[in-house]
């Protein structure tokens, strides 16, 4: 499991790069094609609704889902079953959430644009569509915890959740570029902007690995431990702070 997240963790980071350069790739071919009338001005009216279709798939597959990631990992650590339930439901509502955004996204595309899927944004979009609910399904369905088939349901539904949030990225990344040919606006601002919200999401995903290791460490800043060993504490003292840990 630890070197699974690891693989996760060094994808999310490699995954960003090669968006990034692709997205300043096509900026400059589109910049130097500004005479080619192949790809016409959308209407205000259009524009609007790409907006609005940006904005929606950006709040469920460019945050909400990372997000709900970050937080069912936090519960990876949690001992207390109040906050372990607090957790796993907030996750559940987080996901639920992105599902009826990127549903909503989707209905929006299909109804208002031409849809060809000549282009990465439309194919790599409608795989996303087809899938978005498999993993908000397969959540409804966890077993219990000890099962025979617990194993192969949390693999299960982390490699799907984990998979479908990194497309969904590139896929926010295709579609600055999308709505850049269409609509001949810069999007360089937006695409800093939602590169720096990344970059900062995969840092804490990065750090939330490593901070089971840290607090074993005993450690806060330099090599100075925050308090005794577990040889120095006895059991019933540790049953006395056990029952003082609120939860």
């Amino acid at each position: 499991m630890e070197i699974s997240q690891k693989v996760v963790s060094l994808t999310f980071l490699l995954v960003l790069l090669p968006s990034l350069v692709s997205s300043q790739e096509q900026a400059n071919q589109v910049g130097n094609c500004t005479g080619n009338d192949n790809n016409p001005k959308l209407s205000p009216q259009l524009t609007f609704e790409a907006t609005v279709h940006g904005f929606l798939l950006w709040a469920s597959m460019g945050f909400l889902m990372p997000v709900g990631i970050l937080i069912i990992r936090m519960s990876k650590t949690e001992e207390c079953r109040r906050r372990l339930k607090i957790l796993v439901y907030v996750h559940a509502a987080l996901q639920i959430v992105s599902v009826l955004l990127v549903t909503a996204g989707a209905i929006m595309s299909i109804k208002n644009f031409e849809n060809a899927f000549n282009n990465h944004h439309q194919r790599l979009g409608l795989a996303l569509y087809g899938i978005i609910w498999l993993p908000a399904l397969i959540g409804f369905f966890r077993p219990q915890r000890g099962t025979n088939g617990r194993s192969v349901w949390f693999f299960t539904h982390w490699i799907l959740g984990t998979a479908l949030s990194l497309l969904g990225i590139i896929n926010i990344y295709t579609g600055l570029q999308a709505y850049h040919r269409k609509t001949r606006k810069s999007v360089r601002v937006w695409t800093i902007l939602f590169t720096i919200q990344i970059s900062f999401i995969a840092s804490f995903y990065l750090f939330q690995e490593k901070w089971e290791y840290i607090q074993k460490q005993g450690v806060i800043q330099g090599n100075e431990p925050t308090g005794p060993t577990n040889q120095q504490i006895s059991p019933k003292d540790k049953k006395k702070e056990l029952a003082m840990e609120p939860c």
